[in-house]
């Protein structure tokens, strides 16, 4: 593997533990944390590479939902075609492409680091990936890096979605559309289930990737308490950072410092507050909601009668 480095000396490839992981659902506060993260000194905040939308395709397609006499299973299309020889990824050829494809995101995240890294020897690059349903493949890639686990109420997850699929709506500019009223159902019972295989993958990758370079963070304890939950996150990256200084941080990106016309409904930052899927959603639209992902819901504890302790 080539082992080449920066103008400043520094490559992923020999401080892979300086490589950080928001990993989870969209729509569940990564761009909020991802920016406080941003504050620390010597990190370079990468947004949205989208790995995981190039590299984990889903199966069937979203049209599926609209379309199918019941609900399909999500899967991704690496998982249907590993065992195939001529898939370009297929588990045969692992060891060829690998390293290779290791090596092209660790080049390419070196570059992003050394343009926006101000000389810093070691930055700390933390990456907020959307396309989190290849979290496990990311980590084997990159076993010695960091991962944050970002967990929110799916519920939640999916009310916001809905919102970006509104005419006007911020995700129109990335590929949304807006939604006519006979197919919120169908993109409900989509985000939903969207949401069920990530927080699966993401709490498999959490539960075998290395204790001392894990943290779990809800959403919800986030919003209740960012310093503390900064300060957890630091602590599980190595840093020391003040408690003060970390309160700083959360106050400059509290929601309420945000100007009024960049927030709320159809804005990408929307609403801090939980639970709005009970105002915006039907009875039919939730029970469809529960039917794709309630027992995620459950396992992960946001339904009664499981504990809500930190995953194990």
């Amino acid at each position: 593997m080539d082992q080449s480095t920066g103008d400043n000396g520094f490559s992923l490839a020999r401080r892979e533990d300086r490589l950080i992981w928001i990993f989870g659902s969209s729509r569940s506060g990564s761009t909020w944390l991802m920016r406080m993260l941003a504050e620390l000194d010597g990190a370079v905040p990468i947004d949205d590479p989208h790995l995981g939308h190039h590299l984990g395709v889903w199966r069937p397609i979203p049209l599926a939902w609209a379309t199918a006499d019941t609900d399909p299973e999500l899967t991704i299309l690496n998982e249907i075609k590993r065992d195939k020889p001529s898939y370009f990824f297929s588990d045969r050829y692992r060891h060829v492409w690998e390293p290779a494809l290791r090596d092209l995101i660790v080049r390419r995240f070196d570059a992003q680091a050394l343009d926006e890294g101000n000389g810093v020897a070691e930055p700390l690059v933390v990456v907020k990936e959307p396309g989190s349903h290849i979290a496990d493949l990311l980590l084997s890639l990159f076993p010695s890096s960091r991962m944050i686990f970002l967990l929110r109420d799916g519920r939640d997850v999916v009310d916001s979605w809905l919102d970006a699929h509104r005419a006007g709506a911020w995700a129109l500019d990335e590929g949304a559309f807006p939604v006519a009223p006979r197919g919120r159902e169908a993109l409900i019972r989509w985000q939903s289930s969207v949401w069920s295989y990530r927080t699966g993958v993401v709490m498999g990758a959490y539960r075998r990737h290395d204790p001392s370079r894990r943290v779990l963070v809800r959403y919800e304890d986030l919003l209740r308490d960012p310093a503390r939950e900064l300060a957890r996150i630091c602590g599980s990256i190595g840093l020391e950072v003040e408690r003060s200084r970390l309160r700083d941080i959360a106050r400059e990106h509290d929601y309420e410092s945000i100007p009024s016309d960049e927030k709320g409904a159809t804005k990408e930052v929307r609403s801090a507050q939980p639970g709005g899927w009970q105002r915006h959603m039907s009875a039919a639209e939730q029970a469809a909601m529960y039917e794709a992902m309630g027992d995620r819901l459950v396992e992960v504890g946001y339904l009664p009668g499981f504990r809500t302790e930190r995953v194990a």
